[in-house]
C-alpha cells in the first residue's frame, strides 16, 4: 500500500517512522505530529480542479487542499505533452482527462517537495521522469521511469528545455517553453509575490529562511538571455502575464541589494 505524508504529499512504499522531507528545514513537521494517509483513500476523498491558463497549458490542483497544495501544469506541444511538477492525487477522472488531451510524454519536476506520486503518474502514462541529479538523495521510492540529468540545461523535446537554477534546492529546476514570446514554469524556485509584479527567492518558505545574495545572483545569472513574457508559479493565481523576464531580473537585483 502506498503511504502518503499528509504534510508534504511524499509517497512511500510503506509507512516510515518519519518523513525525511518534512524533517528537513525546508519543510516542517506539524505541532500535532506526523500524519499519514494512503493513495487509494486520497483518490476517493479528493478530486482535481482543472483550469486552462493558455490554449495549450492547463493547471491541475487537488480539492479540498492536500499537503503543500501546489498545482501541476500540463503543457501540450506538437511533440508530446509534458507534466510539470506533480500532485499526489491521480484519480480516474484525471487519468481520463489526461488521456483525452493526448497523454503524457514526459514528466519534469522542479524540486523534491513536488515529487509526491510521480511514480504512479509515470506508470499510468508510460512517461519518463526528469529529475536533476543534485536532488537524487530526496527520491523516496525508486522507479525505472526516473532519468537523472546533470547538465545546466536539458532539452526534453523541441522548444521545451529544463534549466538548472539551484537555490531552494541544489537541483532546483525551471521549465522554459519557447513558444511565441516564451513561457517560464517556475515551481517555487522563485515565488510570485501577491502583486504579481515581482518574484522572490527563499531557501525555506515555511521557516522563512532566505537564500544568500550570491546564490540569488547565480540563479538569475542562469536565466540571462532567456526570453519569456509569461511566468507560472507553483500555486493557483501565481501567474505573471507580461514582462516576466524583466520582472525576474529586476526582482533578483533588488533582493541582492537588500542583503548587501
Amino acid at each position: 500500500m502506498i503511504t502518503l505524508c499528509k504534510t508534504c504529499g511524499t509517497a512511500y512504499d510503506k509507512q516510515p517512522k518519519n518523513c525525511p522531507i518534512c524533517d528537513d528545514e525546508r519543510q516542517y513537521v506539524p505541532v500535532t505530529g506526523q500524519a499519514w494517509t494512503d493513495f487509494d483513500s486520497l483518490t476517493t476523498t479528493h478530486t482535481n480542479k482543472w483550469q486552462q491558463l493558455e490554449p495549450q497549458l492547463f493547471s491541475i490542483k487537488t480539492v479540498p487542499a492536500f499537503a503543500i497544495n501546489q498545482r501541476a501544469l500540463l503543457l501540450r506541444t506538437t511533440h508530446g505533452n509534458v507534466l510539470w511538477d506533480c500532485i499526489a492525487n491521480l484519480d480516474p477522472a484525471t487519468r481520463a482527462l489526461v488521456d483525452a488531451l493526448g497523454g503524457i510524454s514526459a514528466i519534469a519536476i522542479s524540486h523534491p517537495h513536488y515529487y509526491t506520486t510521480m511514480q504512479e503518474w509515470a506508470a499510468a502514462f508510460n512517461a519518463p521522469i526528469y529529475l536533476h541529479a543534485s536532488d537524487r538523495q530526496w527520491v523516496m521510492r525508486d522507479s525505472p521511469a526516473i532519468r537523472f540529468w546533470e547538465e545546466d540545461a536539458l532539452e526534453i523535446m523541441p522548444s521545451v528545455t529544463l534549466l538548472h537554477l539551484g537555490g531552494h534546492f541544489a537541483g532546483g529546476t525551471v521549465l522554459h517553453w519557447q513558444s511565441g514570446d516564451g513561457v517560464l514554469l517556475a515551481g517555487d524556485i522563485m515565488q510570485v509575490t501577491p502583486g504579481k509584479d515581482a518574484v522572490s527567492f527563499m531557501w525555506s518558505y515555511p521557516n522563512m529562511l532566505p537564500l544568500p545574495a550570491r546564490t540569488v545572483e547565480a540563479v538569475i545569472g542562469r536565466l540571462t538571455g532567456k526570453t519569456y513574457q509569461r511566468l507560472y508559479g507553483a500555486f493557483e493565481g501565481q501567474n505573471i502575464p507580461a514582462n516576466a523576464d524583466e520582472i525576474v531580473q529586476r526582482s533578483g537585483q533588488k533582493y541582492i541589494a537588500c542583503l548587501r
